[in-house]
């Protein structure tokens, strides 16, 4: 998950995370019942876990890095439980979330194939009837430009339904929006 230090910065700073807030998580999650358990895929610097705590009864945050999922210990693990991994490979059981979500992460999942693995170990940490959902960018000049040096494997969303579907969902829904798209993708139990 590397990623340069402009773009460290912008992701750990207060207009990140007001953005988040007032706009990304409200817009992502409209209309969607997460249920009780709650699992948040690669939270990096917490600007949606600072949300997702107080929105959830139970929340555990995968994380990658060894260094953020210290400070989000440090930060949130009164009040959440703070995994350090890999969401390829993910060190949970199967069936143990109501929902499972990521934000604005996927493109620095470092390969087509390890995103896919991340779908697919997305579904099989779901109950029946459980749902995925997250967002992520659209490819843009700016957005290019602040991922220079970084992990960076776009998704098309126009080829996310079809392989949610591989993995194992049933229903899946992508609507784009200014500059990032959202996905829901549902266990079809």
């Amino acid at each position: 998950m590397p990623m340069n230090l402009i773009h460290r910065k912008l992701c750990s700073s207060d207009a990140w995370a007001r953005k988040i807030e007032e706009g990304v998580l409200p817009w992502a999650l409209d209309g969607l019942d997460l249920g009780t358990d709650v699992l948040e895929i690669g939270p990096g610097f917490g600007a949606t876990t600072r949300v997702l705590v107080r929105r959830v009864p139970r929340l555990t945050a995968l994380e990658v890095d060894p260094a953020s999922a210290r400070l989000l210990e440090r930060e949130f693990g009164d009040r959440a439980r703070i995994v350090q991994g890999d969401g390829s490979a993910m060190p949970l059981p199967d069936a143990a979330f109501d929902a499972v979500v990521c934000f604005t992460m996927l493109h620095h999942v470092p390969s087509p194939a390890l995103q896919d693995r991340l779908f697919a170990e997305a579904r099989r940490v779901l109950r029946p009837g459980g749902v995925f959902t997250g967002t992520d960018s659209l490819t843009s000049r700016r957005f290019r430009l602040l991922h220079i040096g970084d992990t960076r494997v776009e998704v098309d969303p126009d080829t996310l339904p079809p392989r949610l579907s591989e993995a194992g969902f049933g229903k899946t829904e992508v609507v784009r929006g200014e500059g990032s798209f959202r996905f829901r993708a549902w266990t079809g139990d």
